[in-house]
């Protein structure tokens, strides 16, 4: 039987804000195969809150999974908050006695997260130029964070995400000449290790909340951190993908590598040359590349029925694109 998600927020209600605290609002804004985001507002003692549920809807095995325990992403933005990083406030991590399941509580943000709006809403236009150095700025702290004692998170590197991402890609048996040629790049290419720190995992335009006139206002959806090389979220937010329509502007649709590496400087980030964070943004693109074919395969060969797959797995052909660019310029 599906959980009234409603009904036990209205207990959650009187836990958060006191005996007689009452739910104002209660509203889902998202949700796939497993996660939940709920909005709600709580009237209580101390006035009103508003907040946001994140939950897990199904079953989840931390051991097997790629994404990290709600209770470890609720720890990480803890600490990374306490550590001057711009995150929402864990307002409550939840308990069986909630009767919610694995979930937390966060206060909530205000502002956009919506890529396209980003980078082209005439609301943004006074603040887009300095959004790239606030990234890196964004980022110095979240990696300067040592991870909580006895938080399960897995340690990656180049070599680890190539191999991991090439086995998938010989799994499907497509021949896909670029995205070979990418393979056999990247590894001769292959950085010299440096000392790994806490990664958010998935640091992209329309994972950052921003603000028309502030710029970032919280770094959201932590559920791949986990510990790798800094350029790495570097890399993730400069791939192609995820530029929104601006592939003149490297960094999210909106800036240049420069400012994005010296804000990371200027916050007490240690220097990161740009050709490693290039390295990471062609694997970025490279491993978007193969997540698409393999949406693509899942649908033709009828083990997922939603459109959603196809329309994704489409895109493949231009991570290819930003490949044979990204290997005509070499890093």
């Amino acid at each position: 039987m599906e959980l009234d998600v409603r009904a036990q927020l209205a207990r959650l209600a009187q836990r958060l804000g006191g005996a007689g605290a009452t739910l104002t609002e209660a509203q889902r804004l998202s949700g796939g195969a497993s996660m939940e985001t709920w909005a709600f507002g709580v009237e209580g003692r101390e006035g009103p809150e508003r907040l946001i549920l994140r939950r897990r809807s199904a079953p989840f095995d931390e051991e097997t999974a790629r994404s990290i325990s709600l209770a470890t992403e609720a720890a990480l933005i803890r600490a990374t908050g306490a550590n001057g990083a711009v995150v929402p406030q864990v307002r409550h991590l939840c308990d069986e006695a909630d009767g919610l399941g694995e979930a937390y509580v966060m206060v909530r943000v205000d502002g956009e997260t919506l890529g396209k709006r980003i980078t082209s809403d005439a609301r943004f236009d006074a603040i887009r130029p300095v959004l790239a150095r606030q990234c890196g700025a964004a980022l110095a702290p979240i990696h300067a964070t040592p991870p909580p004692p006895g938080l399960k998170l897995k340690t990656v590197d180049a070599a680890f995400e190539l191999d991991r991402y090439e086995e998938v890609y010989r799994a499907t048996g497509a021949e896909r000449p670029i995205l070979e040629l990418a393979f056999q790049y990247l590894r001769k290419h292959q950085p010299e290790p440096v000392e790994p720190v806490l990664l958010h995992g998935d640091f992209r335009n329309g994972n950052i909340m921003f603000d028309p006139e502030r710029g970032v206002a919280a770094v959201l959806d932590w559920e791949l951190a986990h510990i790798g090389d800094p350029a790495e979220d570097m890399g993730w937010i400069c791939t192609n993908s995820w530029r929104f329509g601006r592939p003149d502007r490297p960094v999210g649709g909106f800036g240049d590598y420069a400012d994005l590496l010296a804000g990371y400087a200027a916050a007490g980030g240690r220097p990161i040359d740009l050709s490693r964070v290039r390295f990471w943004q062609m694997l970025g693109s490279l491993r978007w590349g193969v997540m698409c074919l393999t949406m693509y395969l899942s649908w033709r060969d009828g083990a997922e029925k939603s459109v959603e797959r196809p329309m994704i797995g489409r895109r493949v052909s231009e991570t290819e694109a930003d490949l044979v660019v990204l290997l005509e310029q070499g890093l």
